[in-house]
């Protein structure tokens, strides 16, 4: 017989390698979009100022009481105000911190949402804190920018089913699509869930120190818009189920799969 040399084992295949960049298509456009507006800073002083008037959010240009004083952008930006104004940023410490709270909350409800939903939900959320400031801030000259308003949307939004079990916030949770598509749990089931309590106490509780200490970010000491926080974050809480496609059971199945593995809630 004649021998034959074998021929050497195939090598395994190669494990899928993870991408670079994981983050959803639409949080990584809005992101992007952000950055790119923040290039204004590179205008000369007077074309940056004269942005910052006619697309940040001002209280005082809603002042009825105002017959002879006008601000740049005219009737129109008393509307695209309300939205704009979450675009435009301080500095890129204001950009990493709202960017930072995105990256876990904003990548879940991107998914959840898909693009479309996902921009107008930061639109409404964007518009319900400037209106929060305005109430608070019924005569106040200086612009408010930055979309700390509308990051305060997503994670109030996002915490409907970030605890439920396979989500991104549960003891048990699966691979990022799953997770952001687990049935959420109905507004009055949230509101007993300990964990979104606890949440809810941490983020107000920090708001609020913000708030009565006049804590201040930023390089140029720019005080903190809490009241725009608030606004945006029960914009987010409460009109999550006019956004969310994902169908919640009748028998309220997400409840009781909002208790983990582990047998802990």
């Amino acid at each position: 017989m004649d021998s034959y040399p074998k021929s050497p084992p195939a090598p395994p295949p190669e494990a899928p390698r993870e991408p670079i960049l994981t983050l959803p298509p639409a949080l990584t456009a809005y992101i992007v979009l952000i950055a790119v507006i923040h290039l204004r800073v590179l205008l000369p002083p007077e074309m940056e100022n004269w942005t910052i008037d006619v697309f940040g959010f001002i209280p005082k240009r809603y002042d009825t009481t105002l017959l002879d004083v006008t601000f740049p952008g005219g009737a129109g930006a008393k509307v695209w105000t309300f939205v704009t104004y979450s675009l435009l940023h301080a500095n890129l410490t204001h950009i990493g911190f709202n960017v930072l709270w995105l990256l876990p909350f904003g990548s879940a409800l991107a998914r959840r949402f898909g693009a479309i939903r996902f921009f107008v939900f930061m639109a409404v959320t964007a518009a319900a804190g400037a209106l929060a400031h305005l109430l608070t801030h019924e005569h106040a000259i200086a612009p408010m920018i930055g979309a700390s308003a509308s990051v305060s949307g997503t994670m109030a939004a996002a915490i409907r089913f970030a605890f439920v079990k396979g989500s991104f916030l549960s003891f048990s949770r699966g691979d990022a699509e799953a997770a952001a598509r687990v049935p959420a749990l109905s507004l009055s089931r949230a509101l007993r869930d300990a964990r979104v309590l606890g949440f809810l106490a941490v983020w107000f509780g920090v708001n609020i120190v913000f708030g009565v200490g006049s804590l201040a970010i930023g390089a140029e000491g720019a005080s903190v818009a809490w009241q725009a926080h608030i606004g945006g974050f029960l914009a987010g809480l409460l009109l999550f189920s006019l956004f969310d496609p994902i169908p919640r059971p009748r028998s309220d199945a997400a409840d009781a799969s909002s208790v983990d593995q582990s047998g802990r809630v």
